[in-house]
């Protein structure tokens, strides 16, 4: 499967009364298997998670969202609707597990790209509140190159 989508990420994390975004852009690769769509594109500099892929898994359904990260820092998220989770998430200094619930979950992705959008909370084991983080991601199909 080829790079042949733009995918344009916003996250935004509400803490403490402070917001904090950023956005990337980047060649990345899209699917429809089965009930779900796929969003798949290497992380950069930028991010702190050079070297990293990162799939987004988006039920047809909207009732899930799936964020898995593979290469040095693995984790995985799983957002649902109706219920928290607890994951596993490592950052550059270690690996924490953290409580994730889900507050939106929203799309009109289609075969040919679309719009996700999704927020939700994440928690310390205990529970505490550590921040709502707001996530926004277009897929728009490239132009095929000349043959």
């Amino acid at each position: 499967m080829q790079e042949n989508y733009l995918i344009t990420i916003k996250g935004t994390m509400e803490q403490n009364g402070e917001t904090d975004s950023v956005e990337l852009m980047t060649r990345g690769k899209f699917t429809r298997r089965g009930s779900a769509f796929y969003i798949a594109y290497e992380e950069t500099e930028a991010t702190g998670y050079a070297g990293c892929t990162t799939t987004v898994k988006a039920a047809a359904d909207a009732r899930e969202v799936v964020m898995t990260r593979f290469g040095k820092v693995p984790s995985q998220l799983v957002i649902e609707k109706g219920i928290r989770h607890i994951c596993h998430y490592e950052t550059g200094f270690g690996s924490v597990s953290l409580g994730v619930a889900a507050d939106v979950i929203e799309h009109d992705l289609s075969e040919k790209g679309g719009h996700l959008k999704f927020s939700y909370t994440l928690d310390s084991g205990a529970e505490n509140f550590i921040s709502r983080n707001l996530v926004d991601i277009t897929v728009e199909e490239l132009a095929a190159p000349p043959q």
